[in-house]
């Protein structure tokens, strides 16, 4: 099983310092997460910066929301970013779940899944060349993506019909879900896609939260995370999630591996930049 980092978003300025110290280490994937209202950097803008410092860890939106975004300038954006990294980019996807980021994009709250299955198919549909609308006579946008028909594509799901997205758009499933909950998620997503005559089978990246170091780190990692969770009224929980201790990082990962997860993706929320080299060593 792969280990990757996700980025902590509280300052911008570090994560160049971050991506180069991930690329030099052993980690698979720098992933980065999306928020509209919110102090955190926008995602595709900063993977591609940390695309050209860095020369062969993966990428990762982790998870971007689609619904937010047009889709034409969108699957421009996707594909340059693809391209600019050789292929080393991974659109994770979802939905969100914050009404102020749909107010501030000037998009409905309701029927944002049927929304982002348009999107997914006309993403698709552009990444392989075709026109925007052949009927009124626009063209295709480019450039071309890396990867013929469009970047690896990871969905964020938790329900039975988001999860049927990996099957029907994705090539693999995001689950933020602990491990009690990820081997329900990580069955049904391959009954899905066995279900949808799909080849092979549907890749598992998990992810967790973790802080590792002296008190200071742990207790800037958690009130990180309690501001960033505020809005659910359950921060507590999550905080309380955190995994701070090498023993907790090793057997989290022993138990995802354990359920069949391809990657996993230790998320970082304090800004501490010794962060990368300490997790290293857990591998």
């Amino acid at each position: 099983m792969k280990i990757g980092l996700g980025l902590p978003v509280d300052d911008p300025r570090i994560l160049l310092d971050w991506a180069r110290r991930a690329d030099a280490g052993p980690f698979s994937t720098l992933g980065l997460l999306d928020r509209l209202v919110w102090h955190n950097p926008e995602p595709l803008v900063t993977l591609a910066a940390l695309a050209g410092a860095t020369n062969r860890i993966r990428l990762q939106t982790e998870v971007l929301l689609v619904p937010l975004r047009g889709t034409a300038l969108l699957a421009k954006q996707v594909a340059t970013l693809d391209r600019l990294c050789a292929g080393r980019f991974t659109l994770g996807i979802g939905l969100g779940g914050r009404p102020d980021d749909d107010a501030a994009a000037g998009v409905p709250s309701s029927g944002r899944g049927a929304r982002l299955d348009e999107q997914l198919t006309q993403l698709r549909r552009l990444w392989a060349g075709e026109p925007f609308d052949a009927d009124a006579e626009i063209g295709p946008i480019g450039p071309a993506p890396h990867r013929p028909g469009g970047p690896e594509v990871l969905v964020g799901a938790f329900r039975p019909t988001a999860t049927a997205r990996v099957a029907r758009f994705g090539d693999g499933l995001l689950c933020a879900a602990p491990p009690s909950r990820a081997g329900v998620l990580f069955a049904t997503v391959s009954r899905q896609w066995q279900e949808a005559g799909r080849e092979g089978r549907p890749r598992n990246v998990a992810q967790v939260n973790v802080a590792l170091g002296p008190p200071a780190v742990i207790e800037a990692a958690q009130a990180a995370m309690a501001r960033y969770y505020a809005f659910t009224g359950d921060s507590e929980r999550m905080v309380t999630g955190l995994l701070t201790t090498a023993p907790a990082i090793r057997a989290a990962a022993r138990a995802f591996e354990d359920l069949g997860a391809d990657e996993l993706i230790l998320y970082c929320w304090a800004p501490d930049p010794t962060q990368p080299d300490r997790l290293s060593t857990l591998l």
